[in-house]
């Protein structure tokens, strides 16, 4: 009760991998000598690998939205016509995007919890052939939605039109066949499910989006992605890498290889279905009707400000959770799953939930929620005859 380990439970940064964190120590090697081309062709060629693309693959040294910015400046011109799906804060942020570099957004809004229809998309297809690309979030953290991206592919696959798919939180929590599912552009981050620090971002690109590269008029300098791959070929980065991450970095994707995506994905899975129905056993509602495995956002009480559960979790127990963004603050807490976190993890978050709400005057009859947690991962974990005999 005196002694409290502080503990990270958001959905980005999340808990760093110690073996990533004491690589970073290493970090005083110069990008333009063959120890750091090594590593950067390594980090290319396993981050290929755990996404499953034959595309290609490139590293920026800047926080998601960077790379989300790149979409939008290396394959589209001012004036481009696109369809943007959004349904929380950072499909707004596409739109945001979009905006800023001259191009025409039609978006497509669900409200927040829900998640944009892939029926949706196929009609704004059929109605605008002009349409030059598909903007959405794979996973909308801001509520704990998930997107059918599988289906949105399918439709967008027999257009002119790129995918473009922020997979931030999409990548380690949730099934993503790249190239079977006609996903063009896959953005992605450091601080997620690859369980390092914020500052990398990624994207795989697709053939078909390179062939619109070619004619896009956006300016672009930085984040030139022409000019990051011609430098990738020879393990080189086009600007001063980000050495202490990218060496983090390798021994994060050594791990997640070592026990496989799907697994890392299953684990993200688990974590939140075992959040779902601790939640409801307690009596409290989840926010979205589509809900992913990256996080989970629970309606508070009725009457009761989330951000008191927040401020409760830091307070007696050092544990940092999220408060709801925007219009939801104050109406949703949300519950991470992604990357290093396991149920050792979560069976604490849980018991700790039941304290605070007690403590609130909320009626709970402590160890039902953890109960329920436990029951996912006995079925998930036991042997069969010892869930038989509980």
């Amino acid at each position: 009760m005196h002694i409290k380990k502080q503990r990270l439970l958001t959905p980005g940064p999340t808990p760093l991998l110690p073996s990533a964190l004491h690589a970073m120590m290493g970090s005083d090697i110069h990008h333009r000598t063959d120890d750091f081309r090594n590593l950067y062709k390594r980090v290319l060629a396993d981050l290929k690998e755990i996404l499953g693309t034959s595309s290609d693959v490139l590293v920026l040294v800047s926080s998601g939205s960077g790379a989300m910015e790149a979409a939008a400046q290396n394959f589209f011109s001012p004036g481009d016509e696109v369809l943007v799906c959004s349904a929380g804060k950072f499909g707004e942020r596409w739109v945001e995007i979009t905006k800023a570099f001259g191009l025409h957004p039609t978006v497509l809004t669900a409200p927040y919890g829900e998640a944009v229809h892939p029926e949706s998309v196929e009609q704004a297809l059929r109605q605008n052939k002009n349409l030059r690309g598909v903007f959405v979030q794979a996973s909308e953290t801001s509520t704990g939605a998930q997107h059918d991206v599988k289906a949105m592919g399918k439709a967008i696959q027999r257009t002119e039109a790129i995918f473009v798919v922020d997979a931030i939180t999409g990548i380690g929590t949730m099934p993503l066949d790249v190239d079977g599912w006609g996903l063009d552009i896959v953005v992605g981050g450091s601080q997620k499910a690859f369980m390092i620090p914020p500052g990398l971002a990624f994207l795989s690109i697709s053939p078909k989006a390179w062939a619109m590269a070619d004619s896009a008029k956006s300016p672009r300098y930085y984040f030139d992605l022409k000019r990051e791959k011609k430098n990738a070929v020879n393990g080189e980065s086009a600007w001063t890498p980000n050495t202490a991450l990218l060496l983090a970095f390798a021994e994060a994707l050594k791990f997640i290889r070592s026990i496989g995506m799907p697994k890392l994905v299953e684990n993200a899975q688990l974590l939140a279905r075992a959040t779902r129905e601790a939640v409801t056993e307690l009596g409290l509602q989840l926010f979205s009707n589509s809900p992913g495995s990256s996080v989970t956002a629970v309606r508070p009480p009725s009457g009761m400000d989330s951000g008191v559960i927040v401020k409760e979790f830091r307070t007696r127990f050092n544990a940092i959770i999220t408060n709801g963004q925007g219009s939801m603050k104050g109406q949703i807490f949300r519950l991470a799953h992604l990357g290093y976190f396991d149920f050792h993890d979560l069976f604490a978050i849980i018991a700790e939930l039941e304290l605070i709400l007690a403590a609130q005057g909320y009626p709970v009859q402590f160890g039902t929620g953890v109960a329920a947690a436990q029951n996912v991962y006995a079925e998930a974990a036991l042997p069969k005859e010892a869930v038989a005999l509980t």
